[in-house]
């Protein structure tokens, strides 16, 4: 029986419409939302654009999986231990999907103009980069005062789907360990699903209040997933699973690799 927003996977999943903005909480193999991108492989979703400052699994699944058009994100990649994203680049360099360079910093500041109800956000740092020339950035005056500043324009995502460590049935939510982005992205999307490994209810909540980062009235619906950022990492509980990591890219290199791989993985 449901209890508030708590909803199935398959439920949360199929609000999400094609050609929709979607923004994905962790940070390279930490705390992502692995299990419900690959539901959004298995719905065969289209056209989404994703929102990350730094993405590998989640971002070359979707890639892989055909469910992706653009990806606005300052770094896609495995790191050294297993390389580059392998789809993420491929469909790239074939021109199937764009990449909207930034950097993390860049990405950042324009989700805190969506969070901040604004159309643009000043950035530093930039002099001497390609960036605002690759990307379109714009020079504002400054009004206050002499010389010029670099900006970016707010980034608004449909959707941002963050995996947490506890949530109560309302979607009162906590991050243990690194918060990346998270909590910004539940603050400038329209819309947030969270899916967590434990749903708690009364005074556990109660307990240090301060900890509760995602209020409530954020969140349009929980899905309860333990293990769901697997095979990614999620403190305290579990690390990086190096095999299934490797399990995945070892799919990729064959040709019809992704659906025989979302076959095999549960959820």
């Amino acid at each position: 029986m449901k209890e508030g927003k708590v909803v199935s996977l398959k439920e949360a999943v199929s609000w999400i419409d094609d050609g929709s903005v979607v923004a994905l909480g962790g940070n390279i193999l930490n705390r992502c939302p692995s299990a419900f991108v690959r539901e959004i492989a298995r719905q065969g979703k289209r056209g989404l654009e994703i929102v990350k400052t730094a993405g590998a699994y989640d971002i070359d699944l979707l890639c892989a999986a055909g469910c992706v058009s653009k990806v606005h994100a300052g770094f896609v990649s495995f790191e050294n231990e297993f390389g580059l994203a392998p789809n993420y680049r491929r469909l790239v360099e074939e021109g199937k999907v764009e990449a909207c360079e930034h950097a993390c910093y860049t990405v950042i500041s324009a989700l805190r103009a969506a969070a901040y109800g604004i159309p643009f956000q000043p950035v530093a740092g930039l002099n001497g980069s390609d960036l605002p020339r690759v990307r379109g950035m714009k020079r504002i005056r400054n009004p206050y005062g002499r010389g010029a500043i670099y900006v970016v324009e707010r980034l608004q995502p449909d959707w941002a789907i963050i995996h947490v460590n506890e949530s109560d049935s309302r979607g009162n939510a906590r991050i243990y360990g690194p918060q990346f982005e998270d909590i910004l992205m539940s603050r400038a999307a329209k819309n947030v699903i969270l899916t967590a490994e434990h749903i708690v209810e009364g005074e556990r909540l109660m307990e240090h209040p301060e900890m509760n980062q995602i209020p409530h009235f954020l969140v349009r619906g929980i899905v309860h997933l333990p293990g769901g950022a697997a095979p990614c990492g999620c403190y305290p509980y579990y690390e990086v699973d190096r095999e299934g990591v490797k399990r995945y890219l070892e799919y990729c290199s064959k040709g019809t690799g992704v659906k025989e791989y979302l076959m095999e993985v549960s959820p």
